[in-house]
Protein backbone atom coordinates (compact mmCIF):
# COMPACT_ATOMS: atom_id res chain seq x y z
CA UNK A 1 0.00 0.00 0.00
CA UNK A 2 1.28 3.30 -0.95
CA UNK A 3 1.43 6.32 1.40
CA UNK A 4 -0.45 9.68 0.21
CA UNK A 5 1.27 12.63 0.90
CA UNK A 6 -0.20 15.65 3.04
CA UNK A 7 0.12 17.56 -0.23
CA UNK A 8 2.07 18.36 -3.58
CA UNK A 9 5.76 17.78 -3.19
CA UNK A 10 7.80 21.64 -2.51
CA UNK A 11 10.68 21.93 -4.00
CA UNK A 12 13.67 21.99 -1.60
CA UNK A 13 14.75 26.18 -0.97
CA UNK A 14 18.30 24.48 0.06
CA UNK A 15 19.06 21.68 -2.94
CA UNK A 16 20.93 24.67 -4.64
CA UNK A 17 22.48 25.99 -1.76
CA UNK A 18 26.55 25.13 -0.72
CA UNK A 19 25.10 26.36 2.95
CA UNK A 20 21.90 23.47 2.68
CA UNK A 21 23.49 21.66 5.81
CA UNK A 22 23.50 24.79 8.28
CA UNK A 23 19.49 24.72 8.45
CA UNK A 24 19.05 21.32 7.07
CA UNK A 25 16.64 18.56 8.59
CA UNK A 26 18.45 15.43 8.34
CA UNK A 27 16.72 12.03 8.71
CA UNK A 28 18.96 9.22 10.04
CA UNK A 29 18.06 5.88 8.54
CA UNK A 30 19.31 2.79 10.18
CA UNK A 31 18.76 0.54 7.05
CA UNK A 32 19.16 -3.02 8.81
CA UNK A 33 15.27 -1.54 10.38
CA UNK A 34 14.13 0.65 7.86
CA UNK A 35 12.79 -1.23 4.95
CA UNK A 36 13.35 -5.01 4.04
CA UNK A 37 12.66 -4.87 0.35
CA UNK A 38 14.42 -8.54 -0.60
CA UNK A 39 12.42 -10.39 2.25
CA UNK A 40 15.08 -11.48 4.49
CA UNK A 41 13.91 -9.68 7.32
CA UNK A 42 17.33 -7.48 7.06
CA UNK A 43 16.15 -4.03 5.83
CA UNK A 44 18.48 -2.86 2.73
CA UNK A 45 19.40 -0.19 0.41
CA UNK A 46 16.71 -1.41 -2.50
CA UNK A 47 14.37 -0.85 0.77
CA UNK A 48 15.52 2.74 1.48
CA UNK A 49 15.56 3.44 -2.43
CA UNK A 50 11.51 2.36 -2.41
CA UNK A 51 10.30 4.50 0.14
CA UNK A 52 12.63 8.05 -1.75
CA UNK A 53 8.44 9.33 -2.05
CA UNK A 54 7.81 8.58 1.73
CA UNK A 55 10.91 11.00 2.58
CA UNK A 56 10.33 13.31 -0.03
CA UNK A 57 6.48 13.83 1.01
CA UNK A 58 7.71 13.47 4.57
CA UNK A 59 9.65 17.28 4.01
CA UNK A 60 13.28 16.39 4.66
CA UNK A 61 16.29 18.14 3.35
CA UNK A 62 18.70 15.41 3.74
CA UNK A 63 18.98 11.36 4.26
CA UNK A 64 21.99 10.29 6.86
CA UNK A 65 22.47 6.48 6.07
CA UNK A 66 24.04 4.33 9.69
CA UNK A 67 27.12 2.06 8.07
CA UNK A 68 25.98 -0.21 5.42
CA UNK A 69 28.99 -1.56 4.85
CA UNK A 70 30.37 -5.34 5.11
CA UNK A 71 29.97 -6.10 8.75
CA UNK A 72 29.73 -8.96 11.30
CA UNK A 73 27.58 -6.75 13.16
CA UNK A 74 29.23 -7.12 16.61
CA UNK A 75 27.96 -3.69 16.98
CA UNK A 76 25.05 -2.50 14.62
CA UNK A 77 27.81 -2.27 11.48
CA UNK A 78 29.93 0.07 13.34
CA UNK A 79 32.46 -2.69 12.95
CA UNK A 80 33.42 -1.84 9.52
CA UNK A 81 35.17 -4.85 7.23
CA UNK A 82 35.35 -2.71 4.12
CA UNK A 83 35.07 0.80 3.88
CA UNK A 84 34.30 1.50 0.59
CA UNK A 85 31.92 -1.41 -0.55
CA UNK A 86 28.08 -2.33 0.76
CA UNK A 87 27.12 -4.92 2.91
CA UNK A 88 25.88 -8.20 0.62
CA UNK A 89 23.33 -8.74 2.83
CA UNK A 90 22.05 -5.39 2.06
CA UNK A 91 22.72 -5.07 -1.42
CA UNK A 92 25.32 -3.94 -3.84
CA UNK A 93 26.93 -0.80 -5.21
CA UNK A 94 24.94 -0.61 -7.96
CA UNK A 95 22.38 -0.58 -5.59
CA UNK A 96 23.95 2.17 -3.49
CA UNK A 97 24.13 4.41 -6.59
CA UNK A 98 20.39 4.10 -7.37
CA UNK A 99 19.49 5.05 -4.11
CA UNK A 100 21.65 8.56 -4.19
CA UNK A 101 20.63 8.86 -7.58
CA UNK A 102 16.69 8.57 -6.41
CA UNK A 103 17.43 10.68 -3.10
CA UNK A 104 18.54 13.35 -5.67
CA UNK A 105 16.32 13.15 -8.26
CA UNK A 106 13.61 14.35 -5.01
CA UNK A 107 16.46 17.22 -3.96
CA UNK A 108 17.56 15.07 -0.83
CA UNK A 109 20.85 15.44 -0.26
CA UNK A 110 22.68 12.34 0.74
CA UNK A 111 25.44 11.74 4.41
CA UNK A 112 26.60 8.76 4.79
CA UNK A 113 28.41 7.26 8.04
CA UNK A 114 32.40 7.05 8.34
CA UNK A 115 33.74 5.32 11.16
CA UNK A 116 37.38 6.42 11.53
CA UNK A 117 38.26 5.42 15.10
CA UNK A 118 38.49 1.68 14.64
CA UNK A 119 37.48 -0.78 12.21
CA UNK A 120 36.14 -4.76 12.37
CA UNK A 121 38.28 -7.27 13.54
CA UNK A 122 37.21 -8.89 9.86
CA UNK A 123 38.94 -5.96 8.05
CA UNK A 124 41.62 -7.08 5.75
CA UNK A 125 44.14 -5.00 7.44
CA UNK A 126 43.63 -6.61 10.94
CA UNK A 127 43.88 -9.75 9.69
CA UNK A 128 46.84 -9.17 7.92
CA UNK A 129 48.21 -7.80 11.47
CA UNK A 130 47.40 -10.64 13.00
CA UNK A 131 49.69 -13.08 10.27
CA UNK A 132 52.20 -11.05 10.09
CA UNK A 133 53.11 -10.91 13.71
CA UNK A 134 54.92 -8.13 16.18
CA UNK A 135 56.97 -6.06 14.95
CA UNK A 136 55.54 -5.52 11.29
CA UNK A 137 54.26 -3.21 9.17
CA UNK A 138 51.05 -4.63 9.57
CA UNK A 139 50.59 -3.88 13.21
CA UNK A 140 51.56 -0.28 13.14
CA UNK A 141 48.10 0.11 11.17
CA UNK A 142 46.65 -0.60 14.92
CA UNK A 143 47.64 -0.40 18.17
CA UNK A 144 49.55 -3.76 20.03
CA UNK A 145 51.27 -4.37 22.99
CA UNK A 146 53.73 -6.59 24.85
CA UNK A 147 51.40 -7.45 28.40
CA UNK A 148 52.28 -6.78 31.37
CA UNK A 149 53.29 -9.63 34.13
CA UNK A 150 56.22 -12.41 33.54
CA UNK A 151 54.79 -13.70 30.51
CA UNK A 152 52.41 -11.14 28.92
CA UNK A 153 49.83 -12.24 30.72
CA UNK A 154 48.25 -9.44 31.64
CA UNK A 155 46.85 -6.60 29.68
CA UNK A 156 49.10 -3.47 28.85
CA UNK A 157 46.46 -1.18 30.75
CA UNK A 158 43.46 -2.00 33.34
CA UNK A 159 41.32 -0.16 31.16
CA UNK A 160 37.63 -0.79 30.76
CA UNK A 161 36.02 -0.67 27.18
CA UNK A 162 32.83 1.53 26.44
CA UNK A 163 30.87 -1.65 26.07
CA UNK A 164 32.08 -3.21 29.44
CA UNK A 165 35.16 -5.42 30.07
CA UNK A 166 38.71 -4.82 29.33
CA UNK A 167 39.73 -2.65 26.49
CA UNK A 168 42.59 -4.96 25.55
CA UNK A 169 42.42 -8.35 23.93
CA UNK A 170 45.46 -10.96 23.43
CA UNK A 171 45.80 -12.45 20.20
CA UNK A 172 47.07 -15.78 19.59
CA UNK A 173 50.75 -15.25 17.23
CA UNK A 174 51.37 -17.59 14.01
CA UNK A 175 53.34 -20.17 15.96
CA UNK A 176 50.36 -20.66 18.19
CA UNK A 177 51.65 -18.78 20.72
CA UNK A 178 49.69 -16.19 22.95
CA UNK A 179 50.80 -12.96 21.77
CA UNK A 180 50.69 -8.99 22.05
CA UNK A 181 47.78 -6.98 23.22
CA UNK A 182 45.07 -4.57 21.17
CA UNK A 183 43.36 -2.11 22.11
CA UNK A 184 39.70 -1.33 21.48
CA UNK A 185 37.94 1.11 23.25
CA UNK A 186 34.41 -0.51 22.10
CA UNK A 187 34.24 -4.02 21.55
CA UNK A 188 36.77 -7.06 21.13
CA UNK A 189 35.62 -7.05 17.65
CA UNK A 190 36.60 -3.12 16.93
CA UNK A 191 40.42 -2.58 16.93
CA UNK A 192 41.49 0.54 17.13
CA UNK A 193 43.56 2.05 14.30
CA UNK A 194 46.90 3.94 14.73
CA UNK A 195 46.37 7.53 13.75
CA UNK A 196 50.05 8.23 14.43
CA UNK A 197 50.53 5.59 10.93
CA UNK A 198 50.37 7.63 7.19
CA UNK A 199 49.16 4.58 5.99
CA UNK A 200 45.80 5.11 7.97
CA UNK A 201 45.66 9.02 7.14
CA UNK A 202 45.84 8.04 3.19
CA UNK A 203 43.20 5.07 3.54
CA UNK A 204 40.34 7.62 5.10
CA UNK A 205 41.47 10.27 2.18
CA UNK A 206 40.77 7.49 -0.24
CA UNK A 207 37.50 6.97 1.52
CA UNK A 208 36.37 10.01 1.60
CA UNK A 209 37.19 10.35 -2.01
CA UNK A 210 35.31 7.28 -3.21
CA UNK A 211 32.22 8.30 -1.70
CA UNK A 212 31.97 11.71 -2.66
CA UNK A 213 32.61 10.85 -6.20
CA UNK A 214 29.66 8.28 -6.12
CA UNK A 215 27.57 11.56 -5.14
CA UNK A 216 27.92 12.00 -1.33
CA UNK A 217 27.40 15.34 -0.01
CA UNK A 218 28.26 14.81 3.80
CA UNK A 219 29.66 12.74 6.25
CA UNK A 220 28.95 11.82 9.67
CA UNK A 221 31.98 11.16 11.52
CA UNK A 222 31.52 8.78 14.29
CA UNK A 223 33.80 9.01 17.52
CA UNK A 224 35.57 12.04 16.18
CA UNK A 225 37.22 13.09 19.10
CA UNK A 226 38.95 9.60 19.74
CA UNK A 227 41.22 9.07 16.67
CA UNK A 228 44.19 10.57 18.00
CA UNK A 229 45.91 9.03 21.07
CA UNK A 230 49.00 9.55 23.51
CA UNK A 231 50.28 6.57 24.49
CA UNK A 232 53.62 6.25 27.01
CA UNK A 233 55.50 3.01 27.33
CA UNK A 234 54.17 3.22 30.52
CA UNK A 235 50.23 2.95 30.73
CA UNK A 236 48.73 4.78 33.13
CA UNK A 237 45.98 2.94 35.28
CA UNK A 238 42.09 3.45 34.84
CA UNK A 239 42.27 5.36 38.48
CA UNK A 240 44.94 7.78 37.01
CA UNK A 241 42.90 8.74 34.00
CA UNK A 242 41.47 12.15 34.06
CA UNK A 243 37.92 13.06 33.51
CA UNK A 244 37.06 12.61 29.72
CA UNK A 245 35.29 15.64 30.17
CA UNK A 246 37.51 17.85 31.98
CA UNK A 247 40.95 16.83 30.63
CA UNK A 248 40.70 19.78 28.28
CA UNK A 249 43.01 17.67 25.66
CA UNK A 250 44.90 16.10 28.22
CA UNK A 251 43.36 12.55 28.17
CA UNK A 252 45.27 9.91 26.48
CA UNK A 253 42.82 8.36 24.21
CA UNK A 254 39.97 11.18 24.49
CA UNK A 255 39.94 14.85 22.45
CA UNK A 256 43.27 15.33 22.23
CA UNK A 257 44.51 18.25 20.16
CA UNK A 258 46.31 16.37 17.31
CA UNK A 259 42.85 15.18 16.10
CA UNK A 260 42.00 18.38 14.64
CA UNK A 261 45.35 17.73 11.97
CA UNK A 262 43.61 14.93 10.45
CA UNK A 263 40.13 17.09 10.13
CA UNK A 264 42.18 19.80 8.45
CA UNK A 265 43.06 17.25 5.97
CA UNK A 266 40.31 15.90 5.89
CA UNK A 267 38.76 19.71 4.76
CA UNK A 268 41.06 19.36 1.47
CA UNK A 269 39.53 17.13 0.54
CA UNK A 270 35.75 17.97 0.90
CA UNK A 271 37.17 21.24 -0.80
CA UNK A 272 38.09 19.61 -3.93
CA UNK A 273 34.39 19.37 -4.14
CA UNK A 274 31.95 21.57 -5.81
CA UNK A 275 29.74 22.06 -3.70
CA UNK A 276 32.58 21.52 -1.36
CA UNK A 277 31.44 18.17 0.82
CA UNK A 278 30.17 18.30 4.82
CA UNK A 279 30.82 17.03 7.71
CA UNK A 280 29.39 16.68 11.52
CA UNK A 281 31.21 15.37 14.21
CA UNK A 282 30.38 12.95 16.59
CA UNK A 283 31.89 14.60 19.40
CA UNK A 284 31.54 13.94 23.43
CA UNK A 285 33.77 16.82 24.99
CA UNK A 286 33.34 19.38 27.02
CA UNK A 287 31.19 22.59 25.43
CA UNK A 288 34.00 24.47 25.57
CA UNK A 289 36.06 21.79 23.03
CA UNK A 290 33.49 21.20 21.16
CA UNK A 291 33.69 24.47 18.61
CA UNK A 292 36.75 23.27 17.49
CA UNK A 293 35.33 20.16 15.77
CA UNK A 294 32.66 22.38 14.08
CA UNK A 295 35.21 25.03 12.37
CA UNK A 296 35.05 25.76 8.60
CA UNK A 297 38.67 24.62 8.60
CA UNK A 298 37.63 20.98 10.10
CA UNK A 299 34.48 19.36 9.78
CA UNK A 300 32.18 22.36 9.74
CA UNK A 301 29.37 21.28 12.47
CA UNK A 302 29.46 19.09 15.25
CA UNK A 303 26.59 17.40 16.92
CA UNK A 304 24.81 19.42 20.40
CA UNK A 305 23.29 15.95 22.42
CA UNK A 306 21.95 18.40 25.14
CA UNK A 307 18.74 17.80 24.65
CA UNK A 308 19.10 13.89 24.70
CA UNK A 309 20.04 14.39 28.29
CA UNK A 310 17.40 16.82 29.67
CA UNK A 311 13.60 16.12 30.93
CA UNK A 312 10.75 18.23 29.55
CA UNK A 313 11.34 20.75 31.19
CA UNK A 314 11.82 24.61 30.62
CA UNK A 315 14.26 25.84 32.34
CA UNK A 316 16.59 22.92 30.96
CA UNK A 317 15.56 23.69 27.32
CA UNK A 318 16.40 27.18 28.04
CA UNK A 319 19.74 26.52 29.23
CA UNK A 320 20.61 24.38 26.21
CA UNK A 321 19.04 26.05 23.68
CA UNK A 322 21.17 29.58 25.11
CA UNK A 323 24.26 27.32 25.50
CA UNK A 324 24.26 26.08 21.74
CA UNK A 325 23.56 29.08 19.98
CA UNK A 326 26.95 30.34 21.81
CA UNK A 327 28.58 27.77 20.65
CA UNK A 328 27.52 27.93 17.36
CA UNK A 329 28.38 31.54 17.29
CA UNK A 330 32.11 30.71 18.46
CA UNK A 331 32.91 28.18 15.65
CA UNK A 332 30.87 29.99 12.96
CA UNK A 333 28.94 26.59 12.22
CA UNK A 334 25.13 26.76 12.68
CA UNK A 335 23.26 24.35 16.09
CA UNK A 336 22.55 21.01 15.53
CA UNK A 337 19.43 19.57 17.41
CA UNK A 338 18.55 16.00 17.80
CA UNK A 339 16.15 14.38 19.89
CA UNK A 340 16.62 10.87 19.46
CA UNK A 341 19.07 8.98 18.05
CA UNK A 342 20.31 5.01 16.91
CA UNK A 343 21.98 4.66 20.58
CA UNK A 344 19.27 6.29 22.91
CA UNK A 345 16.01 5.49 24.53
CA UNK A 346 13.11 7.07 22.10
CA UNK A 347 12.38 11.10 23.23
CA UNK A 348 8.55 9.86 23.04
CA UNK A 349 9.35 7.06 26.26
CA UNK A 350 12.31 9.77 27.90
CA UNK A 351 9.63 12.07 28.11
CA UNK A 352 6.82 9.56 29.50
CA UNK A 353 9.07 8.68 32.27
CA UNK A 354 8.16 9.21 35.94
CA UNK A 355 11.01 10.62 37.28
CA UNK A 356 10.23 10.66 40.90
CA UNK A 357 9.41 7.38 40.73
CA UNK A 358 12.50 6.11 39.55
CA UNK A 359 14.22 8.40 41.84
CA UNK A 360 12.44 6.59 44.78
CA UNK A 361 13.26 3.14 43.63
CA UNK A 362 16.63 3.69 42.64
CA UNK A 363 18.10 6.55 43.93
CA UNK A 364 19.27 10.36 42.63
CA UNK A 365 20.77 10.44 38.90
CA UNK A 366 24.48 11.44 38.09
CA UNK A 367 24.75 14.87 35.99
CA UNK A 368 25.41 14.67 32.64
CA UNK A 369 28.23 16.47 30.56
CA UNK A 370 26.08 19.58 29.78
CA UNK A 371 24.81 19.97 34.06
CA UNK A 372 21.75 18.27 33.77
CA UNK A 373 20.20 15.14 35.05
CA UNK A 374 21.17 11.84 32.95
CA UNK A 375 18.61 11.35 30.92
CA UNK A 376 20.47 8.09 29.20
CA UNK A 377 20.85 6.69 32.83
CA UNK A 378 17.32 7.50 33.99
CA UNK A 379 16.17 5.94 31.34
CA UNK A 380 17.84 2.20 31.29
CA UNK A 381 17.52 2.39 34.83
CA UNK A 382 14.01 1.68 34.09
CA UNK A 383 14.11 -0.66 31.58
CA UNK A 384 15.95 -2.44 34.07
CA UNK A 385 12.88 -2.25 36.54
CA UNK A 386 11.00 -5.47 36.75
CA UNK A 387 8.03 -3.22 37.92
CA UNK A 388 8.90 -0.57 35.47
CA UNK A 389 5.84 -0.30 33.48
CA UNK A 390 3.85 1.43 35.96
CA UNK A 391 6.62 4.32 35.71
CA UNK A 392 5.83 5.15 32.07
CA UNK A 393 3.04 7.46 31.00
CA UNK A 394 2.74 6.59 27.19
CA UNK A 395 0.50 9.34 26.64
CA UNK A 396 2.08 11.85 28.07
CA UNK A 397 5.27 10.83 26.44
CA UNK A 398 3.73 11.42 22.93
CA UNK A 399 2.04 14.59 24.15
CA UNK A 400 5.47 15.86 25.54
CA UNK A 401 7.02 14.32 21.98
CA UNK A 402 4.59 16.36 19.90
CA UNK A 403 5.42 19.91 21.83
CA UNK A 404 9.13 19.19 21.78
CA UNK A 405 9.58 18.38 18.08
CA UNK A 406 7.81 21.53 16.93
CA UNK A 407 9.67 23.77 19.33
CA UNK A 408 13.12 21.52 18.20
CA UNK A 409 12.33 22.56 14.32
CA UNK A 410 11.52 26.28 14.96
CA UNK A 411 15.04 26.52 16.20
CA UNK A 412 17.73 28.24 13.97
CA UNK A 413 20.41 25.29 12.58
CA UNK A 414 20.22 22.08 11.51
CA UNK A 415 17.30 19.43 13.07
CA UNK A 416 18.51 15.64 13.09
CA UNK A 417 15.51 13.41 12.88
CA UNK A 418 15.72 9.65 13.58
CA UNK A 419 13.82 7.27 11.70
CA UNK A 420 10.29 6.45 13.26
CA UNK A 421 10.26 9.76 15.52
CA UNK A 422 7.84 10.78 12.80
CA UNK A 423 5.75 7.70 13.96
CA UNK A 424 5.61 8.72 17.52
CA UNK A 425 7.38 5.00 18.45
CA UNK A 426 8.17 4.33 21.33
CA UNK A 427 11.12 2.09 23.09
CA UNK A 428 10.60 -1.35 22.80
CA UNK A 429 11.25 -3.28 25.66
CA UNK A 430 9.33 -6.68 24.83
CA UNK A 431 12.44 -8.27 23.41
CA UNK A 432 13.55 -11.30 25.16
CA UNK A 433 17.37 -11.44 26.33
CA UNK A 434 18.29 -14.52 23.49
CA UNK A 435 17.01 -12.26 20.89
CA UNK A 436 19.01 -9.00 22.21
CA UNK A 437 21.97 -8.15 19.04
CA UNK A 438 23.49 -5.12 21.17
CA UNK A 439 27.22 -5.78 22.75
CA UNK A 440 26.34 -3.38 25.51
CA UNK A 441 23.53 -5.87 27.08
CA UNK A 442 25.95 -8.96 27.11
CA UNK A 443 28.75 -7.39 28.42
CA UNK A 444 26.95 -5.23 30.91
CA UNK A 445 24.41 -8.24 32.15
CA UNK A 446 21.96 -6.61 34.33
CA UNK A 447 22.85 -3.23 34.39
CA UNK A 448 22.23 -1.95 30.51
CA UNK A 449 20.02 -2.63 28.40
CA UNK A 450 21.54 -1.83 25.17
CA UNK A 451 19.74 -0.08 22.19
CA UNK A 452 17.79 -2.63 20.73
CA UNK A 453 14.73 -1.15 21.33
CA UNK A 454 15.01 1.98 19.67
CA UNK A 455 16.63 -0.11 16.54
CA UNK A 456 13.50 -2.17 15.93
CA UNK A 457 12.33 -2.21 12.55
CA UNK A 458 9.38 0.31 11.39
CA UNK A 459 6.14 -0.57 10.61
CA UNK A 460 5.21 0.59 7.21
CA UNK A 461 1.28 -0.94 6.90
CA UNK A 462 -0.59 -2.53 9.79
CA UNK A 463 -2.28 -4.57 6.77
CA UNK A 464 0.48 -6.32 5.60
CA UNK A 465 2.21 -8.78 6.95
CA UNK A 466 5.18 -7.76 9.73
CA UNK A 467 3.41 -4.69 9.44
CA UNK A 468 4.80 -3.98 5.95
CA UNK A 469 8.43 -4.16 6.99
CA UNK A 470 9.01 -7.03 4.73
CA UNK A 471 10.39 -10.49 5.82
CA UNK A 472 10.19 -11.79 9.47
CA UNK A 473 12.15 -8.53 10.97
CA UNK A 474 15.35 -9.14 12.57
CA UNK A 475 14.13 -7.36 16.05
CA UNK A 476 10.62 -8.52 17.50
CA UNK A 477 7.89 -5.59 16.61
CA UNK A 478 5.56 -5.31 19.60
CA UNK A 479 1.69 -6.09 18.78
CA UNK A 480 1.19 -2.40 19.72
CA UNK A 481 3.50 -1.23 17.13
CA UNK A 482 0.70 -1.23 14.53
CA UNK A 483 -0.88 1.57 15.86
CA UNK A 484 2.54 3.50 14.79
CA UNK A 485 2.02 2.32 11.41
CA UNK A 486 2.67 4.73 8.65
CA UNK A 487 0.21 3.76 5.61
CA UNK A 488 -2.78 4.23 8.56
CA UNK A 489 -0.96 7.38 10.15
CA UNK A 490 -1.02 9.01 6.66
CA UNK A 491 -4.85 8.95 6.83
CA UNK A 492 -5.19 10.47 10.45
CA UNK A 493 -4.85 14.08 10.18
CA UNK A 494 -4.17 14.36 13.38
CA UNK A 495 -1.15 11.71 13.61
CA UNK A 496 2.38 12.18 14.28
CA UNK A 497 3.05 11.33 11.01
CA UNK A 498 0.87 14.44 10.17
CA UNK A 499 1.96 16.75 12.51
CA UNK A 500 5.68 15.80 11.03
CA UNK A 501 4.50 16.60 7.56
CA UNK A 502 2.75 19.98 8.45
CA UNK A 503 5.50 21.24 10.58
CA UNK A 504 7.97 20.16 8.02
CA UNK A 505 6.63 21.82 4.87
CA UNK A 506 5.76 24.96 7.28
CA UNK A 507 9.42 25.27 8.12
CA UNK A 508 10.82 25.55 4.50
CA UNK A 509 7.89 28.42 3.93
CA UNK A 510 9.11 30.25 7.10
CA UNK A 511 12.57 29.24 7.38
CA UNK A 512 14.93 32.73 7.35
CA UNK A 513 17.76 33.20 8.92
CA UNK A 514 19.86 32.13 11.77
CA UNK A 515 18.56 35.13 14.25
CA UNK A 516 16.75 33.83 17.34
CA UNK A 517 15.29 36.06 19.96
CA UNK A 518 13.12 35.43 23.25
CA UNK A 519 9.73 36.43 22.82
CA UNK A 520 7.84 38.45 25.75
CA UNK A 521 5.92 35.42 26.69
CA UNK A 522 9.01 33.46 27.87
CA UNK A 523 8.51 32.31 31.67
CA UNK A 524 8.78 29.97 33.90
CA UNK A 525 6.98 27.19 32.15
CA UNK A 526 6.72 28.95 28.96
CA UNK A 527 9.41 29.14 25.79
CA UNK A 528 8.83 31.91 23.39
CA UNK A 529 10.65 31.96 20.35
CA UNK A 530 10.63 35.03 17.82
CA UNK A 531 12.23 34.07 13.96
CA UNK A 532 12.65 36.05 11.52
CA UNK A 533 10.00 37.11 8.94
CA UNK A 534 6.90 37.11 11.50
CA UNK A 535 7.11 34.03 12.79
CA UNK A 536 6.95 32.65 16.57
CA UNK A 537 6.78 29.86 18.45
CA UNK A 538 5.15 28.82 21.98
CA UNK A 539 5.95 25.59 24.03
CA UNK A 540 3.73 25.43 27.29
CA UNK A 541 5.75 22.77 29.08
CA UNK A 542 3.19 23.15 32.33
CA UNK A 543 0.18 21.52 32.96
CA UNK A 544 -2.57 24.78 32.81
CA UNK A 545 -3.10 26.63 29.38
CA UNK A 546 -1.91 30.14 28.29
CA UNK A 547 -2.45 33.08 26.72
CA UNK A 548 -1.02 33.24 22.97
CA UNK A 549 0.25 36.39 21.43
CA UNK A 550 -1.91 38.18 19.24
CA UNK A 551 -1.77 36.39 15.64
CA UNK A 552 -2.58 33.78 12.93
CA UNK A 553 -2.06 30.25 14.40
CA UNK A 554 -0.19 28.11 12.28
CA UNK A 555 0.06 25.09 13.80
CA UNK A 556 -0.98 23.43 16.99
CA UNK A 557 1.36 20.24 18.63
CA UNK A 558 -2.27 19.91 20.54
CA UNK A 559 -5.96 21.54 20.49
CA UNK A 560 -6.21 24.74 22.04
CA UNK A 561 -8.11 24.54 25.14
CA UNK A 562 -11.14 28.27 24.60
CA UNK A 563 -8.33 29.99 22.55
CA UNK A 564 -5.77 29.36 24.59
CA UNK A 565 -2.48 27.07 24.46
CA UNK A 566 -3.08 23.93 26.14
CA UNK A 567 -0.16 22.18 29.00
CA UNK A 568 2.78 20.38 27.60
CA UNK A 569 2.01 21.90 23.95
CA UNK A 570 3.79 23.94 21.10
CA UNK A 571 2.20 26.59 18.66
CA UNK A 572 3.45 28.55 15.33
CA UNK A 573 1.73 31.58 15.06
CA UNK A 574 2.02 34.32 12.51
CA UNK A 575 1.78 37.98 13.67
CA UNK A 576 -0.86 40.10 11.62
Amino acid sequence: MSIPASEAPQPNPLWSSPDWWRQAVVYQVYPRSFQDADGDGLGDLRGVTRRADYLRDLGVDAVWLSPFYPSELADGGYDVADYRDVDPRLGTLEDFDELVAALHERQIKVVVDIVPNHSSDQHVWFQEALAAGPGSPERARYIFREGRGEHGELPPADWTSIFGGPAWTRVTEPDGTPGQWYLHLFASEQPDFDWSNPEVHQEFLTTLRFWSDRGVDGFRIDVAHGLAKDLPEQLPASAELPDEFESLGAHPFWDRDEVHEIYREWRQVFDEYDPPRTAVAEAWVHPDRLARYASSEGLGQAFSFDLLEVPFDASEFRRAIRKNLAEAARSGASSTWVLSNHDVVRHATRYGLDLGGLRQALGEFPRNSAGGENLKVASQQWLLLEDGMPLLDRELGERRARAAVMLLLALPGSAYLYQGEELGLQEVVEIADHQRQDPSFFRNPGVDQGRDGCRVPLPWDADQPHNGFGGPPHLPQPEWFARYAAAQEAQQPESFLSLYRQALSLRRQLQGDEVLQWGGLDADEVLHLVRPGGWESVTNFGSEPVDLPQGEVLLVSAPLEDGRLSGRSTAWIRRG
